[in-house]
């Protein structure tokens, strides 16, 4: 238990303490994000946020994880490696989509091949049960790749990628912990403790941006952590602490990056728009749109994310398939009747035009 908060408050600190440095390092070599047609700030504002976030992670899971019951944790290391320079090198000098993409499948088999991090079970989900290697393999890649990008792509507002993958990471720590897996509840809580200490910098008015460093780095852990909390349900069937419909309720954990992720791509293809060319047809900004700040966005998608973790842990026992329609079925109608809401009011603003 120890461990677990030391590695909260480590990781806190590191980043509480660096990320200033990080700001004055930005702005005296003008490392900014400026305002453009697709963002949602008017002022420059610095990037880099991301490297606070991966140093204090890594120097809290290295002086805290008890490697003797992680053995995979090199390979992990390697792969938060590969994708923190990806993140740098694209906020510094623009990378192409294919480019970032082909580093994120370099470090996803790093991950699924040597650090065993996939899935092997769909427990009975669309009537699969074990996978075939090389179903699993491919499966797993391609799930790492998703959610690692839903976070990136969820990046578009101040506060919200970082309380999301708070969230996130604090609900799968505290599940770990409950099951005695500490390496994975390590993890867990050095995430949230440095995108906590983070925050303090990224709520409005933000004085930093965690950029493709922070986000795609957030996406990787959690992907790991939604992965291995999938997994797990093979290995403890009797624990009080075991949950049903596994895959469905980590779907209802991840909602928000994942569905909107699905949504968006589903759109921009129907458009006959490549699935990575960025746009303004994100959830997030749909809130702007409707009139919403940055910070009313950020807390009313937070507040809608939780009530789809509880909603998915209510009803696991109704199996994954129709937790899954549940779940995917509310998260259509709500974004519908914020479309709605949108189109209405942008059709009253042209009124007065």
């Amino acid at each position: 238990m120890y461990d677990v908060l030391l590695s909260f408050i480590t990781s806190f600190t590191l980043t509480f303490v660096a990320i200033p440095s990080i700001i004055n390092v930005a702005r005296v070599k003008h490392l900014m994000d400026e305002p453009g047609e697709r963002r949602s700030h008017s002022d420059s504002i610095p990037t880099l946020g991301g490297i606070g976030i991966f140093a204090g992670v890594i120097f809290s899971i290295v002086l805290w994880t008890p490697f003797g019951v992680f053995q995979d944790l090199q390979y992990i290391l390697c792969a938060f490696v590969i994708i923190f320079l990806i993140g740098v090198k694209d906020d510094l000098v623009p990378m192409s989509p294919w480019r970032k993409l082909a580093g994120q499948l370099f470090a996803a088999f790093i991950l699924v091949y040597k650090a065993n991090v996939r899935l092997t079970s769909f427990y009975g989900l669309f009537g699969l049960t074990l996978l075939p290697d090389w179903v699993s393999y491919s499966i797993s890649i391609f799930t790492i790749l998703v959610i690692i990008n839903a976070f990136n792509l969820i990046d578009g507002i101040n506060g919200l990628t970082g309380s999301i993958s708070t969230l996130i990471s604090l609900v799968l720590g505290i599940w770990f912990f409950l099951v005695d897996r500490i390496d994975l509840a390590i993890v867990a809580f050095a995430l949230a403790g440095s995108v906590l200490a983070f925050m303090r910098y990224n709520v409005t008015p933000a004085k930093i941006f965690m950029g493709d460093t922070g986000s795609l780095f957030v996406g990787l852990v959690c992907a790991i952590l939604a992965i291995k909390f999938i997994e797990a349900h093979r290995e403890l069937p009797d624990s009080i602490y075991a949950v049903n419909s596994a895959p469905a309720v980590a779907i209802g954990i991840l909602i928000l990056p994942l569905f909107d992720t699905l949504r968006v791509f589903i759109i921009r293809i129907l458009r006959g728009h490549s699935p990575l060319s960025p746009d303004r047809r994100h959830i997030h900004h749909m809130m702007i749109d409707a009139g919403f700040s940055h910070m009313q966005a950020t807390g009313i998608l937070i507040f809608s994310n939780i009530v789809f973790i509880l909603i998915a842990l209510k009803f696991q026992n109704l199996g994954n398939f129709m937790l899954l329609i549940i779940i995917l079925g509310l998260a259509l109608v709500l974004t519908a009747i914020l479309h709605f809401y949108v189109r209405r009011k942008k059709a009253q603003q042209r009124k007065f035009i």
